[in-house]
């Protein structure tokens, strides 16, 4: 694989995800972004052994966009707190053929996980196991049958993007899983982490990384609008 790396130090690594690749392991045995990066730390600075690398949060198979990897213990538990207390700031982008009704807003739902169909389904407030999930949106670019949305995230919750805006009307292109008419040729979705923004664990500057987007003409044609 051509591992795309968006920057690096001795402390964090930053890498675009392709879609329908995992960000760790899991029991299918297929090779994850983890362990490609941790190979390319391997050959480019020669070191013998394991390399420690862990991810620092997850995005789903079949998305692309920005992941932030730690190289350090001390940058990992950082890191870990700044997501845990919401100071790290994520925006997606998302192309649906549905025009949202408003120009920009904010969506507040209540979702709940099933774990059998790894799925995420809207319910009312006081369900059991559903909690709040909340996002804003705007409208960035339209095409002739598309429309490019911003997402940020307030909550972080399961399919929680897919989820909301397939609520609302919205299924994001290609996400069978969620409303979508059709699959894309590549089997990913079109949901892109497109950036990442946060303060660095060890100097305490502001790092904003933004992640191109997939080599597919509608999602360059976007790109190119904005």
């Amino acid at each position: 694989m051509d591992f795309d790396v968006l920057y690096e130090d001795n402390h964090i690594l930053i890498a675009n995800k392709p879609n329908n690749m995992l960000v760790q392991a899991d029991t299918t045995g297929d090779l994850a972004l983890e362990d490609y990066a941790k190979q390319y730390i391997k050959i480019k600075y020669n070191k013998p052994g394991a390399v420690f690398l862990n991810a620092v949060h997850r995005i789903d198979r079949p998305v692309s966009g920005v992941v932030v990897f730690a190289k350090t213990s001390k940058a990992l538990t950082r890191l870990n707190e700044q997501f845990r207390s919401k100071e790290i700031k994520k925006t997606y982008w998302a192309i649906v053929k549905n025009r949202p009704k408003l120009e920009a807003a904010t969506l507040t739902d209540f979702i709940r996980r099933d774990a059998k169909k790894n799925k995420s389904f809207v319910c009312q407030k006081g369900t059991k196991d559903a909690k709040e999930a909340k996002l804003s949106f705007k409208i960035l670019a339209s095409s002739d049958n598309y429309h490019l949305l911003e997402v940020d995230l307030h909550t972080g919750r399961h399919h929680q993007i897919r989820c909301q805006l397939s609520n609302m009307g919205c299924p994001i292109k290609g996400d069978l899983k969620y409303g979508a008419e059709r699959s894309n040729k590549d089997g990913g979705i079109s949901l892109h982490a497109r950036s990442v923004e946060f303060t660095h664990p060890v100097t305490k500057e502001t790092i904003k990384i933004s992640a191109p987007v997939p080599k597919d003409s509608l999602w360059q044609a976007f790109e190119a609008m904005i």
